[in-house]
């Protein structure tokens, strides 16, 4: 996909630090027990706290127009730089979004299975399009129900859904509206092919509209049909910012020993 980036800034990371405390906890014996009890009380009782650093003075700019596929490793911290961004872990004085922000991290979170999927879909874009008024809402809901092409199957509870069909579900709400940044997270895992098609189309006039889109997958195919700019992060930092192949050739080149068995990106 051609860059359609018209240089006006949506996101801004500057030195950007995201750091984990956790207790560290080893396995010893009894009378290591009472060794340790007797020689350091404090520090038995109190087991010292840990920091690992995720991402460590980490800084990105985003423009308007484009769709970046962030790659990394299992564990990099792509989804945890995300999150942070949409202000899940409390808002960051060194990001900055323009306009509005809509994250979509798990498509199973909010729905309610014994629901129909037109039920489920007025569930979701009460939750996304809160904002709008409910006219604008019933629209989004008829529009992305015709756009999933479910046809009866609109009306049917949704935990009989296949993985694919509520992926149509999902994406087609998502995509209904643009905002100013747009966050996806995983959300094309079991969509057929066909309809990673039609919703890529979609996003990219959503894209036109708006503003610009972090995109997180580990379909090779997907992040060349969908993505026009790459970045790769890994020990703790932003190791690649550029063209698609290039950066999916670079994922491969210094991280072909961690990738093992996965038989995609």
């Amino acid at each position: 996909m051609n860059s359609i980036s018209t240089s006006k800034p949506v996101l801004k990371i500057k030195d950007l630090t995201i750091s984990y405390n956790f207790s560290r906890y080893r396995v010893v014996g009894v009378r290591d027990l009472f060794v340790n009890f007797i020689t350091s009380p404090f520090n038995f009782l109190f087991t010292r706290q840990q920091k690992i650093d995720v991402l460590k003075d980490f800084s990105l700019e985003v423009q308007e127009g484009e769709i970046v596929g962030i790659l990394g490793i299992n564990g990099a911290g792509k989804t945890t730089l995300c999150r942070t961004i949409a202000g899940m872990y409390g808002t960051r004085k060194e990001i900055e979004v323009e306009g509005l922000l809509r994250a979509i991290f798990d498509t199973a979170s909010v729905v309610q299975p014994e629901l129909s999927g037109r039920e489920n879909a007025w569930i979701i874009t009460n939750i996304l399009y809160s904002h709008l008024p409910k006219k604008e809402r019933l629209e989004i809901v008829e529009d992305s129900l015709n756009f999933t092409e479910l046809d009866q199957f609109v009306d049917s509870p949704f935990k009989i859904y296949s993985k694919g069909m509520k992926v149509r579900l999902f994406l087609s709400i998502v995509s209904a509206r643009p905002c100013g940044l747009l966050i996806l997270d995983e959300v094309f895992n079991g969509a057929d092919r066909y309809f990673n098609e039609k919703i890529s189309s979609r996003i990219r006039a959503v894209i036109k509209e708006s503003g610009a889109v972090l995109f997180i997958s580990h379909s090779e195919e997907i992040i060349r049909d969908v993505c026009n700019r790459i970045i790769v992060i890994g020990k703790q930092k932003l190791l690649f910012d550029g063209g698609v192949e290039e950066g999916i050739a670079f994922y491969h080149k210094n991280f072909s020993m961690e990738l093992g068995n996965e038989l995609e990106l």
